[in-house]
């Protein structure tokens, strides 16, 4: 779905985990990559030429590739590496008992969302307008931003989301932003925010935004990077491909819920925006940018 200049440590980690379990590329095993470089409309195309080539297994991520790859194939086994909610989004009947040819790790974007918002009130205590960034291609928003919105409200916070569709459009988000005087900007895990992220966190550095994502989001120069830890998912998602390889069956393999998060505060970043954040904050990181 993505790139391999944005997903390459990702896509390493998923490389390693085959190592560690014995597996050599292009002695014992093969990989055939396609990627969608952000554009949700390749995703079938991309998946019926796996199908086509008669692979023996699928491994994608997140809602949109999942559902490209169920819908090309029912009999193929498919690994979902990481997505946000399976059940609502209809990849997987249960995460118990996913069913069907599907199976692999979930980690409740929705919930973890909403967990960022709770950040930047902790940070800023006065904080009353969030811009969020949504793409309106992925069927995963809806879930998303009724999960933040909940978790606004009992914060006294107005979200104002922005539906993007292209990378053009960032420039004109961030515009009306301002106009809306938010005060911070929270991206999400979208390939069109991670593919962005250098052109999102200096928009935002610029508007004098707070601005919170993943990880990925406070090394690139933003403020707060909070989420899965994406390079130890994938590792372990090389786990189910080995599994289902010696004969286990998707259906037979729960759902897991990915249990590695990072918080990552840019204390550089805070600084240039004459921001402190909290000691408790700093305290609780797992890295802190200097």
């Amino acid at each position: 779905m993505a790139s391999p200049s944005t997903f390459g440590p990702r896509i390493e980690g998923f490389r390693q985990g085959l190592r560690d379990l014995g597996y050599v590329e292009g002695m014992n095993i093969t990989i055939e990559y396609r990627w969608a470089e952000g554009r949700y409309e390749r995703l079938a195309g991309l998946a019926a030429e796996l199908v086509h080539s008669k692979v023996d297994l699928i491994v994608t991520h997140g809602t949109p590739g999942s559902l490209a790859a169920k819908q090309a194939t029912a009999t193929i086994p498919i690994v979902v590496a990481a997505i946000g909610d399976p059940v609502v989004t209809g990849v997987v009947a249960s995460v118990a008992r996913p069913g069907g040819n599907i199976t692999g790790q979930t980690f409740f974007n929705p919930e973890l969302r909403a967990k960022r918002i709770e950040l930047l009130k902790e940070v800023m205590p006065r904080l009353s307008r969030v811009a969020v960034i949504l793409n309106v291609d992925n069927p995963a928003i809806g879930p998303e931003f009724q999960a933040m919105e909940t978790a606004a409200r009992s914060l006294e916070v107005k979200l104002h989301p922005f539906r993007l569709r292209e990378p053009s459009e960032l420039v004109s988000a961030f515009e009306k932003m301002e106009q809306a005087h938010v005060e911070a900007v929270e991206t999400g895990e979208d390939p069109l925010s991670v593919g962005n992220v250098g052109a999102i966190v200096a928009l935002a550095a610029r508007a004098r935004l707070l601005s919170i994502g993943p990880e990925d989001v406070a090394r690139a120069g933003g403020l707060i990077g909070y989420g899965v830890d994406f390079v130890a998912t994938f590792r372990n998602a090389a786990r189910f491909v080995d599994k289902i390889l010696k004969g286990a069956k998707p259906a037979d393999l729960p759902i897991e819920r990915a249990s590695k998060f990072q918080l990552i505060v840019n204390r550089k970043t805070a600084k240039a925006l004459g921001f402190e954040l909290p000691m408790a904050t700093l305290l609780r990181a797992d890295e802190v940018i200097e």
